[in-house]
């Protein structure tokens, strides 16, 4: 519609709209790109860490303790000398698995109980409603607190808990999706036409309803770390000395003011993950609601 306008408006008008147009394009653009780019890093880190960084995570140097950023070690050592370059791209495989399979439990979780809700009637809409305003009764955070509570830290009990505490907030997005898309004109046009429910359910609605769990999987990933390295940073998750980014958060703490980065290394790369896993998403919902 912009490109349009400027090209059939006045000579004056021109000038004003198409570099504006360009230039917000190319942003987007720009955005999306180092999302994309900053992921296939964190990916490679996750598959191959030996790649990026060849020592072990895990090996000691006590003459080496405290030792800020430096060509030795870009972002320094910890209090047992141990280098946290290298641990922090060995923990990205711990935070993006923990990450990826508690969205996973979430989003699957949230389907099912979105799905029962949206097509079995009235009564089992209001049942399931009802356990959901329950959950929401409780911060998800504090969910995941509680069944932690009851089943032991541990990186397992943080992914589930992680995983269950998110699917209530799908579920409610996934009913409303789908009680949309069962009121849309093209379901109307399917019934008229005389197919059945199942039909019906399986070749209109359900495909037009999981299409956007693309978007809230890749916006939950981002999600789902941040709470599983708060879960470690507490001591519920992974514990040391996993190369975990949450726990590397916590193990830091204790001396934040006299060696910052074992603190800000690690939690630069939870906020570094999370807002590419929010672009990547916002990216993919544009396009697909341009589609």
């Amino acid at each position: 519609m912009e490109i349009q306008a400027s090209a059939t408006g006045h000579g004056a008008g021109r000038p004003q709209t198409a570099p504006r147009g360009r230039f917000g394009r190319l942003r987007v653009s720009v955005v999306e790109l180092l999302a994309v780019l900053v992921t296939l890093l964190l990916l490679t880190a996750a598959i191959a860490p030996r790649l990026l960084a060849p020592g072990d995570p895990l090996a000691i140097d006590p003459l080496a303790a405290f030792g800020a950023p430096s060509w030795a070690h870009w972002f320094g050592t910890d209090e047992s000398g141990r280098d946290i370059y290298t641990r922090v791209v060995d923990g990205a495989r711990d935070s993006l698995l923990i990450g990826l399979t508690a969205t996973l439990i979430g989003l699957g979780l949230g389907a099912v109980l979105g799905t029962i809700a949206g097509t079995l009637g009235a009564a089992v809409d209001f049942t399931v409603n009802r356990f959901l305003e329950v959950l929401f009764a409780f911060p998800g955070l504090l969910l995941a607190l509680l069944f932690i509570l009851i089943f032991g830290p541990g990186p397992g009990s943080a992914i589930v808990a992680v995983g269950l505490s998110t699917a209530p907030g799908y579920a409610r997005i996934i009913r409303a999706q789908l009680l949309r898309v069962r009121s849309s004109a093209f379901v109307e046009a399917a019934t008229v036409q005389g197919l059945g429910r199942t039909r019906i359910l399986a070749r209109h609605i359900l495909p037009n309803t999981l299409a956007p769990l693309l978007v809230l999987g890749t916006l939950g990933v981002g999600q789902a770390i941040v709470w599983a390295a708060a879960l470690s940073y507490l001591g519920l998750g992974a514990q040391p000395p996993a190369a975990e980014w949450g726990a590397m958060l916590s193990a830091g703490r204790t001396y934040i003011t006299s060696a910052w980065w074992m603190s800000f290394f690690p939690g630069l790369f939870i906020v570094l993950t999370a807002v590419c896993a929010t672009a990547l998403g916002r990216a993919i919902e544009r396009r697909m609601r341009h589609a």
